[in-house]
């Protein structure tokens, strides 16, 4: 018989954090999406409005309107402390396009790509898609879920062509050190890999911890990516970016101006005003998360149940006996966590709880689980 469909398509699933969400029926706390409850601020809501009321509805340069090219390039000397130019910005739909892009451009088939295990659900049907082959860095709770130099060396072999790095992490908070991220640039380099950094989450970071960007220490073979969803509660405007040298950006510009042509020109506008406009909400909106991850980490210490404490992003990651035991018994509940195993082997038995639901749900949700826990 005939293969209906492309074997690239059929090796891939749904993700685990969709099939949690979609089966889902009735009234629930949803602890499985990775989406802030505020909302996005009001000046750049008027920027979108202003922008469309001015006839900004047409299609952009392919790699985005230059001048929120140029605030990007400000934002990263300002936060991140490298240079880039606008010529070595595309602006994308969302950071899922800067990963799948930058994947598209780096590896081909046959390729490794090393990912954190656990990991990001994308990372690993991303670089399925484009033909290379996902391999897992085993992370422990013992270290803290980073990602440790000489297990990034184990794993390399000459088919090891681009290393993942996500900090602040998901599904496990993970933040890594600034040493650390130096460490991992300096593997990279002397063994030829493209790292693809996903920063996504990086003003969201507890402790006095700070953010530490690769591209910080390296002119070369590392592609930022980072999106304004998770700052500035915008999921919806489907904005992202990423930043590398004009070599890779020529090739990754290839397969954008195909599968994209450009990013919405209404988003473009909100975010510019979101990047370069008041940052007040975000240090409002972190202070908040960091109230939630407080509030979590008292209840699951309550539960007694064993979990590494996050330091950054809106994620717990707790290990639970039989995941899908809990996580079904949850759902008849009406709570929604997603299964550990849909971030890889390594997540076998832990949960995913975001706490980016408001703090009344919160409550709700864990006198929940708290009940469940005593019964399972």
């Amino acid at each position: 018989m005939v293969e209906k469909f492309a074997h690239r398509i059929t090796g891939i699933d749904i993700s685990g954090i969709r099939k949690a969400f979609e089966t889902a029926s009735g009234k629930f706390f949803n602890l499985g999406l990775g989406e802030p409850d505020f909302d996005t601020p009001a000046h750049v809501k008027e920027a979108a409005i202003r922008a469309l009321n001015a006839g900004f509805t047409s299609y952009t340069s392919n790699k985005g309107v230059e001048e929120l090219r140029a605030a990007i390039c400000d934002k990263f000397k300002r936060d991140n402390d490298f240079s880039a130019s606008p010529e070595e910005i595309i602006v994308t739909s969302g950071a899922s396009e800067a990963l799948h892009i930058a994947l598209l451009a780096v590896v081909e088939r046959g390729d490794e790509v090393l990912i954190p295990n656990p990991g990001f659900v994308s990372f690993a049907p991303l670089t399925k898609l484009a033909e290379a082959k996902p391999v897992g860095v085993p992370l422990s709770e013992s270290e803290d879920f980073t990602v440790p130099a000489e297990a990034i060396k184990e794993k390399i072999t000459p088919k090891t062509k681009a290393l993942i790095i996500n900090s602040p992490a998901n599904p496990t908070g993970a933040v890594e050190s600034e040493e650390n991220i130096k460490a991992l640039v300096d593997v990279a380099h002397d063994h030829h890999i493209t790292i693809i950094s996903d920063e996504v989450y990086e003003h969201l970071i507890y402790d006095g911890l700070k953010h530490t960007s690769p591209a910080r220490f390296a002119d070369a073979g590392v592609i930022t990516v980072n999106a304004v969803s998770k700052t500035y509660a915008m999921t919806g405007f489907r904005l992202g970016y990423l930043a590398a040298r004009k070599e890779y950006v020529e090739q990754m510009l290839k397969i954008h101006q195909y599968i994209q042509a450009c990013a919405s020109s209404i988003s473009q506008h909100a975010a510019l005003a979101a990047i370069s406009g008041p940052q007040d909400g975000v240090a409002e909106m972190r202070s908040e998360f960091k109230r939630r991850r407080d509030f979590a980490v008292d209840a699951l210490h309550d539960m007694e149940m064993t979990f590494y404490t996050p330091k950054g992003a809106f994620y717990i990651f707790p290990r639970v006996g039989d995941e899908q035991e809990f996580v079904d018994t949850l759902k008849q509940r009406g709570v929604i966590v997603t299964p550990g195993s849909a971030f890889g082997t390594m997540g076998k038995n832990h949960v995913r709880i975001s706490y980016a639901a408001s703090f009344d749900d919160l409550k709700r949700a864990f006198a929940i689980m708290k009940e469940v826990v005593s019964t399972i």
